[in-house]
């Protein structure tokens, strides 16, 4: 009877999205400048969302 053969165990590599982004990258300016926006004054409403069941992601993001 034939098998299948053991594959490699090191497929898989887990890095984040900030280390792929160069340090120069517009994106960088544009994250640090979303980031100091005050929403509330820009009249954002935030949200608070029950907390029953699993966490969710904050309003502010979506």
């Amino acid at each position: 009877m034939h098998h299948i053969a053991e594959g490699c165990r090191h497929q898989m590599e887990i890095s984040s999205l900030d280390c792929n982004i160069d340090t120069e990258n517009v994106v960088r300016f544009i994250d640090a400048f979303v980031c100091k926006l005050d929403l509330q004054k820009l009249n954002f409403a935030v949200s608070t969302i029950k907390d029953e069941g699993r966490p969710s992601y904050h309003s502010s993001i979506f």
